[in-house]
């Protein structure tokens, strides 16, 4: 059976050592509301980009528009780039050296550790969502810090796995939104323009 070869930082290792005591030591109530909150924070970052991206979609200027359209595909890139680096890095899940697990298993050998799709998605959600509105960001931010420190606190992850994947998901979406959301809003600018053009010179021979 291939292990993983990848050293993991002391001090991440420490960190989770402390995180997993206190989840062991926490109420079952606790423990249950960790498990199932770090499996629908997805869902949960889904929902307030889409409230961010629905007013911008339905009768946003073209930039803002742009930037509903490619937030999703650059998130689908930061889950491409973090499945990517699982190969590269192949590092064992914590519950599987460390033994400490809330979630009530842990994944096979070969689901690497290092970094975390959730907290990439969350990175990358959260990001998109800031970009869009201000408000709805901030909590997006905030609800993605929760969602891979719970992913520490069920026992599936390292500090280090979700701090990458988080910082993978946001840089992934600024890049690729910054690379894109031009020329995507030049050309939402003349498909919106091109029809009153038209109009015009047909009124106007």
């Amino acid at each position: 059976m291939h292990t993983g070869t990848t050293d993991v930082p002391d001090i991440s290792e420490d960190w989770y050592r402390d995180i997993a005591d206190v989840a062991d030591s926490s109420p079952a109530p606790v423990q249950w509301f960790a498990v199932h909150f770090t499996e629908g924070a997805i869902l949960l970052l889904g929902a307030l980009f889409l409230l961010a991206a629905a007013p911008r979609l339905l009768r946003g200027q073209p930039r803002p528009r742009a930037v509903a359209l490619i937030a999703p595909v650059t998130v689908v890139l930061a889950y491409g780039c973090s499945e990517a680096l699982k190969l590269l890095f192949d590092q064992d899940r914590p519950c599987r050296t460390v033994a400490t697990v809330v979630a009530g298993h842990c994944p096979p050998a070969g689901d690497w550790s290092f970094p975390s799709n959730h907290a990439t998605i969350a990175g990358a959600l959260a990001a998109a969502t800031l970009l869009l509105s201000r408000r709805l960001g901030l909590v997006a931010v905030a609800l993605a810090l929760l969602a891979a420190l719970s992913r520490v606190f069920v026992g599936v992850h390292y500090p280090h796995d979700v701090a990458a994947g988080l910082a993978l998901g946001a840089l992934v979406t600024l890049a690729g939104t910054a690379l894109a959301a031009r020329p995507v809003a030049d050309l939402l600018a003349r498909h919106r323009t091109g029809p009153d053009r038209f109009r015009a010179t047909a009124d106007h021979p």
